[in-house]
């Protein structure tokens, strides 16, 4: 039978179920280029508007993982575990808890992704650092998961390379926000790892692709049920994105960010309650804590006696990157020519925040991407962003912007401003965790 595109399309575009053997007939065109970019567009607009069965989603994301190698671990006593958050502002949760999983005698072959939308990505802060590998060779990737104990890097061109392509068009023609595609893409790529155990943080709010609660928690049911369908050890936290997670937003001064957090210069509070949350997870995935409470403390004991930066020093160097990273960090950074102060315009309380605003100002300053082909400037984000229910003077500065020019720089400033919702009451504390599953 002539394989046509079109007609599986069409099937989804009207409603209809579609039977496994097409999605895998669709996949595999994707995977060897049988399938155009226009035809990938049409297909995830058409599950973006008509969703998909829990079926046809394990289809597709055995499809994807399939449309590849998948990796197995003999070699190691290690736990194979990883995670994956659904994206957000000030997320770089995923530098720092590599390297703490693996100081307390985890295996995290973390596969990470690009930025999509108005979200950062994970591999677009790694390049910030110069010669780091974020393509290694499989032989370099796990010799770096087995000497370190963690290698962060992007899927190769062997590891689901069909949603590779997936992905990049997703980003560029408004169909991220879609469950399906979300939990294929996500678990396509963790199951071709070859995990053991999988945490998935999943966001929530002004800042989050799902940004009400109910969506959020159906996200994180649908991929924990996925993963467990599939044989892997899944959970998920549903987490707050009503805010930037960390104090920077941008692809360098995250990474400057998590050095900082790492080395105990600086730590956010949001984000290391996160980070040490996820960690706890991890471990009790892995079998290396008997609670949620001990695998905390493992983490922390981890962050506090220098392991967790040595850690993240020797992946960076075991990958290409600077041997002495950690201690000459802002030697190695690249860093935008202007620095301009976001003002506030009046006294009170930050009470709320566009958290989303917040990401799209540093994708206008280049730090993002409008295109799929569009390059990435590494230097230029936001910094010193004040947390939610400081309290602020007028003329007082909310953020520092980092740009390339001073035009630049003053745009992102007002939209920052704007971003914010200034009043006389301090609004109430919110929990970052919001709820567990699994």
């Amino acid at each position: 039978m002539v394989f046509l595109p079109q007609e599986i399309i069409a099937a989804k575009r009207d409603g209809r179920v579609m039977a496994p053997a097409d999605i895998e007939a669709f996949v595999s065109g994707v995977g060897s280029g049988q399938v155009t970019d226009a035809q990938i567009a049409a297909f995830a607009m058409a599950v973006f508007l008509r969703g998909m069965e829990g079926a046809e989603t394990v289809a597709l994301t055995r499809a994807m993982r399939d449309s590849g190698d998948v990796l197995e671990w003999p070699a190691t006593d290690r736990p194979i575990l990883d995670k994956h958050s659904t994206g957000g502002i000030g997320d770089n949760v995923s530098l720092m808890l590599a390297p703490i999983v693996a100081a307390c005698g985890g295996a995290v072959p973390m596969i990470s992704g690009r930025g999509l939308g108005h979200t950062g990505g994970t591999l677009d802060k790694l390049e910030s650092i110069p010669g780091y590998a974020i393509a290694p060779s499989e032989a370099l990737f796990r010799r770096t998961v087995a000497e370190v104990g963690c290698a962060i890097v992007g899927p190769t061109g062997s590891l689901a390379p069909a949603d590779k392509r997936f992905y990049a068009v997703r980003d560029v023609t408004a169909t991220v926000e879609s469950v399906p595609l979300i939990t294929a893409s996500i678990l396509s790529k963790k199951l071709a790892a070859g995990l053991q155990g999988l945490v998935l943080d999943v966001k929530t709010g002004s800042g989050a692709f799902m940004a009400r609660r109910e969506d959020a928690l159906a996200l994180a049911r649908a991929m924990v049920d996925v993963g467990r369908g599939a044989g892997l050890r899944t959970s998920a936290l549903v987490t707050d994105m009503n805010e930037a997670l960390a104090s920077a937003a941008g692809n360098a001064v995250e990474i400057l960010n998590a050095v900082r957090f790492l080395d105990g210069t600086h730590r956010d509070p949001r984000l290391c309650d996160v980070t040490l949350t996820l960690a706890a997870e991890m471990l009790l995935l892995g079998g290396l804590c008997r609670t949620v409470a001990e695998g905390r403390q493992m983490a922390e004991r981890a962050l506090e006696s220098g392991e967790a930066a040595e850690r993240f020093g020797r992946m960076v160097s075991a990958l290409g990157g600077p041997a002495d990273f950690i201690d000459r960090t802002d030697a190695y950074l690249p860093q935008a020519p202007v620095v301009t102060e976001a003002r506030a315009g009046e006294a009170g309380f930050l009470q709320a925040v566009e958290t989303r605003e917040l990401g799209l100002a540093v994708v206008a300053l280049g730090g993002g991407r409008t295109r799929a082909e569009d390059a990435v400037d590494h230097a230029v984000g936001l910094t010193a962003l004040r947390p939610l229910g400081s309290r602020v003077e007028a003329g007082e500065p909310l953020a520092l912007v980092h740009a390339r020019t001073k035009e630049e720089a003053e745009a992102a400033a007002r939209r920052v401003l704007a971003a914010y919702r200034i009043g006389e009451a301090k609004p109430p504390e919110r929990s970052v965790v919001i709820e567990r599953i699994g």
